[in-house]
């Protein structure tokens, strides 16, 4: 997958939830393609890749087939993509992989595999204590695992100088961070959409758009 691969997979994706054929929340990806992009290309076949609930450029990264991504997405999997040939788990969870990924890093550290596992988060994610936790133990124990941050600045929509102000910590070389900025909400394409269509049909005094 290049640059303009992934582009138009989200916005393809963007499309089709815009017609209401998709009536699950979505987070698209974005902004950050030719980082991924670099950093995939010391991601190994046989390594573990944890990602987030924003997962879709991930998993195409990982050798994902974009038809496999779009019927996990259509079918209201988009933030719970596992394929267990490619090593590849995420989850709806802020802040839930770390934890297994350090688990799983030190299994592969016991078992004297050559593999590595990369744990993918937001700067949302960073914030909390499993990420904390996690880090300490595999930079600690040399296990090998390197989270990855996606730093967009956001939590959601909040950005980082209203969540703790200056203070950014210095996390050891276990962790590298990306920073990007984001180019869709945090959920959703930011537009009304309108999913009467989808499943029971209701009268048009009870039809309403929803955004996500």
């Amino acid at each position: 997958m290049n640059k303009q691969d992934l582009i138009e997979f989200e916005r393809r994706i963007a499309e089709i939830f815009n017609k209401g054929e998709i009536p699950y929340p979505v987070h698209f990806s974005g902004g950050n393609e030719d980082q991924l992009i670099e950093l995939f290309h010391k991601i190994k076949p046989e390594d573990w890749v944890f990602s987030t609930h924003r997962p879709h450029y991930h998993y195409l990264l990982k050798g994902g087939s974009p038809e496999d991504l779009e019927k996990k997405i259509r079918e209201g999997n988009s933030m719970y993509v596992f394929n267990r040939k490619l090593n590849f788990y995420s989850s709806a969870i802020v802040g839930g992989t770390p934890g297994i990924a350090t688990g799983l890093a030190m299994a592969i550290k016991m078992q004297e595999i050559s593999r590595h596992v990369w744990c993918f988060v937001g700067d949302g994610g960073e914030d909390s204590g499993h990420f904390y936790e996690a880090v300490r133990y595999v930079q600690g124990h040399k296990l090998p695992c390197t989270f990855v941050i996606l730093d967009d600045n956001l939590s959601v929509e909040t950005p980082k100088q209203v969540r703790y102000g200056d203070f950014e910590i210095e996390w050891p070389n276990c962790v590298i961070r990306c920073k990007y900025k984001r180019i869709w909400p945090h959920v959703g394409t930011g537009k009304w959409i309108d999913f009467s269509g989808q499943g029971k049909k209701i009268g048009d005094d009870e039809k309403a758009g929803v955004s996500f």
